[in-house]
């Protein structure tokens, strides 16, 4: 209302200042006045716009330095709080105000949730860092085997973990686990495992004590509802013997090369985390494991694979990891690694959103005329022709 006001004052202003004019010109209707006293006519034509600055000023001009001074504070970071006050003569300036008041408080949440983003972000780029070392395997050669395994996370940390140990007395231990959930908690639980296991590893010579001694030392620190599934095979170089313990994880999956089947063993036992004490619970059992043969350990990120992303879509299944080693002529470690991998890359489709964490482990007893080896770096032997959709295991190689 007021910048109405002023408009009309100074619409008035200037026709009065004409007549006042043609007046001191001895023209106009108020020649009167000017002849009455010209220095008082002066005086007041003088005046008249300091007054109308002044008003002018408190209801616009002081208000808005004010206002941009205010921003560039906070835009500067010198003030954290917008100082400026709606205390304009004009109702439509301090709406103004208000609103800009408004927005650099919202301006001061995004600030600060940014900042605490960022910090998050360096927090969980440390955690990502530090699990990647975990899991950076030291491309360990198992005698009488030929390994290919890799793990991809579905965010920056994930809940997988997969490992090679050698022990003591020539055993060797292959592992696979999954913390339920996925994130920066699965991870550091994860972690915890990975580094639990590697310590009992050197002076334990059974499987299912590793994990017995693991989950003892898990269990009281850890939330009720974070707990490990895992299954641990136990390969004696020595005695060419291998022995398995489950920790209620996925199927064991056997390729028998003689009968060209594949066996379906169910991994038993519970998950760490689950029980106090785990010792009457998991037992360790020999694999009946002969030249040829292979052993295959994944994740539910691979058998609970959506097609095409669909939320309520199919599930890829322990049956179509059966179906996808069955086609392959060639059954090595490598070729079967390649075989699931494009598969589970063609099921889940293009612009796949990855839901689960994923993890593959292929072990092959080599024959007497194969080397042992162990493959990390199964994406550089693949030919990319051949995959045409998402490429799961590159994920952990990119970071």
């Amino acid at each position: 209302m007021l910048h109405r006001i002023i408009f009309i004052v100074v619409i008035l202003l200037v026709v009065l200042d004409g007549f006042i004019l043609f007046g001191l010109g001895g023209r106009g209707p108020l020649i009167w006045i000017t002849h009455w006293n010209t220095i008082l006519t002066a005086w007041f034509v003088v005046i008249q716009f300091p007054l109308l600055y002044f008003v002018l000023y408190k209801a616009y001009i002081g208000p808005i330095q004010v206002l941009t001074q205010d921003i560039a504070r906070f835009m500067t970071g010198i003030a954290e709080e917008p100082e400026i006050q709606p205390n304009s003569w004009s109702d439509g300036m301090n709406s103004t105000i208000t609103f800009f008041i408004k927005s650099l408080q919202i301006l001061k949440v995004f600030k600060q949730e940014l900042r605490d983003g960022r910090k998050l972000r360096s927090e969980v780029d440390i955690a990502s860092e530090i699990q990647a070392q975990t899991l950076s395997l030291d491309h360990s050669i198992v005698p009488g085997l030929t390994i290919a395994m890799a793990t991809t996370p579905a965010t920056e940390v994930g809940g997988d973990s997969l490992d090679i140990i050698a022990g003591r007395d020539n055993n060797h231990y292959i592992y696979v686990g999954d913390v339920t959930g996925h994130g920066v908690p699965s991870g550091f639980v994860m972690m915890m495992v990975n580094a639990l296991i590697s310590a009992f590893s050197i002076s334990e010579s059974n499987g299912a004590n590793i994990l017995v001694k693991t989950n003892a030392i898990l269990k009281p620190r850890i939330k009720q509802n974070m707990m490990m599934t895992a299954v641990m095979l136990r390969w004696d170089a020595t005695s060419q013997k291998m022995y398995y313990t489950g920790a209620g994880h996925e199927f064991i999956l056997v390729y028998k090369l003689k009968e060209n089947k594949i066996y379906k063993l169910k991994s038993g036992g519970v998950a760490i985390g689950m029980v106090k004490d785990s010792s009457k619970i998991l037992k360790e059992q020999r694999i009946a494991f002969d030249p040829g043969d292979l052993i295959i350990l994944y994740t539910d990120g691979i058998t609970e694979a959506r097609y095409r992303s669909e939320q309520n879509g199919l599930l890829f299944s322990v049956d179509r990891i059966i179906e996808s080693i069955i086609r392959l002529d060639d059954k090595s470690a490598e070729n079967i690694f390649r075989k699931i991998t494009i598969d589970l890359s063609a099921w889940m489709g293009y612009k796949y959103k990855q839901y689960d964490d994923i993890s593959l482990i292929v072990v092959e007893y080599n024959t007497l005329n194969k080397s042992p080896q162990t493959l990390f770096d199964i994406q550089d032997r693949i030919d990319y022709s051949n995959i045409t959709e998402w490429n799961w295991w590159i994920g952990k190689n990119k970071k």
